[in-house]
């Protein structure tokens, strides 16, 4: 379980980047787009995407999970901003139920009792970490807590695309995300030079630093996701579960014991159902009962 705690790791040092973007004055559209340069490189470091079938890949998927990216990656942050990092680690983990969702009523799986109960639990756990309780600005709670729903709904439809397109045996998993990450850096490359061009923004050495750390953590979290499934291959679950499950303990201890976010009782009811959701869909294919 190293492997999964160090991806946990690295998935919570991202919010917590973010979390501090404002404080220290960090352009985050800039840190995000220079984070991508650092993944593409180290994911061709450790990965060796293969490209030569790059000719079947499905243009259209590929061009909406490059704009998807940085577009979700800056809705992320102004929610870790607004919302804090708790409810939004909860919006994220949670809208891997977006997939199972789609799976029913989209593309006409069977039904699943167990699955069903799980999607419950997982929306009632979205409405129950909304920030709801009156703050100073009303245009700031429901910023707050509409971007939480984007980073749910968003990081859902992300997950949809990319099991369409892993559904192509032909194309590694790594490579297709070597190529979503070519098409985000270029994506967001070009807004960022717009930007400069049009004197909004400048090139800075710390914010591209910042991006390139960003980087690093970004491209840790799916490293270190790949060797945990690698490491406890006949057990997937119990890593899916795990760092899941992990993302949203390790978020809110760091959320609430040192940023002091304020949490009412309804959020922190909602973590609790976060964590029975991801419970009730991964445990049962863990330990093998309990699948209706």
């Amino acid at each position: 379980m190293l492997y999964v705690f160090l991806s946990i790791c690295c998935s919570v040092v991202v919010s917590v980047l973010l979390k501090q973007a404002k404080r220290y004055q960090i352009d985050v559209f800039q840190a995000i787009t220079w984070n991508y340069s650092m993944a593409i490189l180290l994911t061709w470091i450790f990965f060796k995407p293969q490209l030569s079938h790059i000719n079947e890949l499905p243009v259209y998927n590929y061009l909406a999970l490059g704009i998807l990216f940085p577009s979700l990656f800056v809705i992320m942050a102004s929610s870790v901003r607004l919302a804090g990092i708790v409810r939004t680690d909860i919006a994220q983990r949670l809208s891997l139920f977006i997939p199972i969702f789609a799976a029913f009523f989209l593309f006409g799986e069977g039904k699943d009792a167990v699955k069903i109960i799980g999607i419950v639990l997982a929306f009632t756990a979205i409405i129950f970490s909304i920030p709801w309780q009156k703050t100073v600005s009303n245009r700031v709670n429901k910023i707050s807590w509409f971007s939480l729903v984007l980073v749910f709904v968003g990081f859902g439809v992300i997950d949809v695309l990319l099991k369409q397109i892993t559904k192509i045996s032909t194309v590694p998993f790594t490579t297709t995300i070597f190529v979503v990450f070519v098409l985000a850096f270029i994506l967001s490359m070009t807004g960022l030079i717009y930007q400069v061009a049009t004197k909004k923004t400048r090139f800075s050495w710390p914010h591209i630093l910042i991006g390139w750390i960003l980087g690093v953590a970004n491209f840790g979290n799916i490293l270190f996701y790949l060797k945990a499934h690698v490491a406890l291959a006949n057990n997937p679950s119990a890593v899916f579960s795990a760092m899941n499950i992990g993302v949203i303990v390790v978020g809110a201890f760091i959320g609430m014991f040192i940023f002091k976010e304020k949490l009412s009782l309804l959020n922190k009811i909602g973590i609790a159902v976060a964590i029975l959701a991801i419970i009730v869909i991964y445990f049962p294919q863990t330990l093998g009962f309990l699948h209706i």
